[in-house]
């Protein structure tokens, strides 16, 4: 698996130095959900269905509210969007259980870093 003291590490560096070096990413991210809006094969509404999913499965708050708003705005029943969160939740099943591994590794590698070494 990996060192999850070291990686620990690397995230916090990593924050801090993506937040001092980039301050274009908000513009970046303003036109990621423009493309995002381009139709093609998939209707509005479909799409405001999924980014309420995915919503939840980020447990954002924020993007709760504003993707449930425009979901129902864009003609989404409560029984589709129930069936659209049927799907996150299964989705959030399956990579608690991934994590649930990552968990006892890191608690493993913790036990095994706190052991005398003979």
């Amino acid at each position: 698996m990996m060192d999850w003291n070291l990686y620990r590490q690397q995230v916090t560096a990593g924050v801090g130095g993506f937040a001092k070096l980039s301050p274009e990413t908000i513009g970046g991210y303003g036109a990621l959900s423009a493309a995002g809006q381009k139709t093609t094969l998939l209707d509005a509404k479909v799409r405001g269905l999924i980014a309420v999913a995915v919503a939840v499965t980020l447990r954002c708050h924020g993007c709760i509210t504003v993707h449930a708003d425009a979901a129902g705005t864009l003609g989404a029943t409560q029984e589709e969007l129930v069936e659209a969160l049927g799907v996150a939740a299964s989705l959030g099943a399956g990579a608690a259980i991934v994590y649930d591994t990552r968990a006892l590794d890191a608690f493993a590698a913790s036990a095994e870093a706190r052991s005398p070494t003979p």
